[in-house]
Order: C-alpha cells, then structure tokens, then sequence
C-alpha cells in the first residue's frame, strides 16, 4: 500500500475538514460513500488539515478546527481498551466529528465478551440516545466490527416486548460500541450500546429523555439536533 498521501474531503456530523490522508488512512475512512469520514480515522495531525466546515456556522474556514482529546484507559471489552476519546470543535464551539481509537491489552490475545455500559458510565451528551421507542432502535448495522458473541439472547424493549434476537456486540463506523441483531423479519438492525439497560438471560433496553435523529438515507441513529449523518453524509433536518 503507498505511503503517498492525498488531499480528502473528510465527513463528520458536524461538517467536514479536508486533509491529506494516506492510503491507510483513506480506507479506514471509506464507507462505501463518495466521500471519506473522519471518525474511523481518528486524530489526524493539525498540519495535515487546510480547511474545515462548520455547519452551525454554514462557513469554511482555513486550517484545522479545534483537536480535543482524552485518554480515558477504559476496559470496554475482555482484552479491549478505549485508548482516545476525541472531537473536532469549531471555534464556535459546535463538534464537527468525534472519534473513538481502541486498542488490544494483549496484541495477541482474542477480543472477548463486551462490558455493558451503565447509564453512570455512559457519557453525558450520549444520555439523550436512550428514549427512543424500540422499534426506532434497530438501524442498519453499517461496517460493523465484531467485538463479543451474545449470540441467541432474545432483545427485549421497555414494554416487554421482543424486538429481535442478539447477533454479536460490535463497533460502528463511528467507533461507537452496537449490539447487531437480527429481527423479526430476518433482517439485521443494530442498537447503540448505551440504549442496553441490563445484559442477562435476555438483554433489557433502558429508558432515556430524548429520541435520537434517524437517517432517512441509510437508517443511522444520530445524535439529537444533527443536522448531517455521520455514516453517509446526508442531511438530517
């Protein structure tokens, strides 16, 4: 693969940045769409962006944008770590993309079963992914990752109703961890990790505040009060 790199359009929820990208880094962020997408490649160097997109702003602006990060060391899974937790901020404040890098404890271990993630646990501005109602909650699983098997618990909703059957835990193209499963009618769909209220015998939604924006192009769950999809770019509102 050629180390050269290239000037990209690179996609967020927020706008869009345009740096030069290696080949690697291209196909981490090539979706399938016509343009590439900031959260599978993670933290790119400030120099290497020329221009950045606001869509709050709705004004391009030159050089890169805000680069926040943390390194919170959080177990998700059996021999798998949140290494980086980032966003892309404008200078008005607003995130134009956010990113999550992993990484193995043992490089040559397998990944294991996931850790659930409890409302205490998840991040504030995720919270507000929970409420929707749960038939709303299975999209399409997009480039999913396997990262545990569950296979076969049967996915409960708030009512008590069966949504479907577990499949595997997985991550998004948004480096957010999923539960894919496989519903009714034979198709799959996948469920932010954070809208699981209790992992068991079956696995619980939990309950939440706000309903999050459905794509109406390719079915992704985005944030609240997105304006753009971060899987496919399209406009939300």
């Amino acid at each position: 693969m050629s180390s050269e790199v290239r000037l990209k359009k690179l996609r967020g929820s927020g706008g869009y940045v345009m740096a030069k990208v290696t080949d690697e880094q291209q196909t981490k962020g090539n979706l399938g769409g016509p343009d590439l997408f900031l959260a599978p490649i993670g933290r790119l160097d400030a120099a290497d962006i020329t221009k950045h997109f606001c869509n709050t702003c709705e004004k391009e602006f030159e050089g890169s944008p805000s680069i926040e990060f943390e390194n919170p060391g959080e177990v998700v899974a059996d021999n798998l770590v949140l290494a980086e937790r980032g966003q892309y901020k404008c200078s008005c404040g607003s995130t134009i993309a956010e990113y999550r890098q992993f990484k193995k404890q043992d490089e040559a271990g397998d990944i294991g079963a996931a850790k659930p993630e409890t409302p205490q646990d998840a991040p504030a501005e995720e919270h507000a992914t929970q409420a929707a109602p749960a038939e709303k909650h299975a999209t399409q699983p997009g480039s999913i990752v396997g990262v545990g098997a569950i296979e076969g618990r049967d996915v409960i909703d708030e009512n008590a109703n069966k949504i479907g059957v577990a499949k595997q835990v997985g991550i998004d193209a948004s480096q957010s961890m999923v539960l894919v499963i496989t519903k009714a009618d034979g198709t799959e769909g996948s469920i932010p990790w954070n809208c699981i209220g209790k992992v068991g015998e079956v696995i619980l939604l939990g309950q939440g505040q706000a309903e999050p924006d459905g794509c109406p192009k390719c079915g992704r769950e985005n944030k609240p009060g997105s304006k753009f999809c971060e899987e496919c770019g399209s406009k939300l509102q």
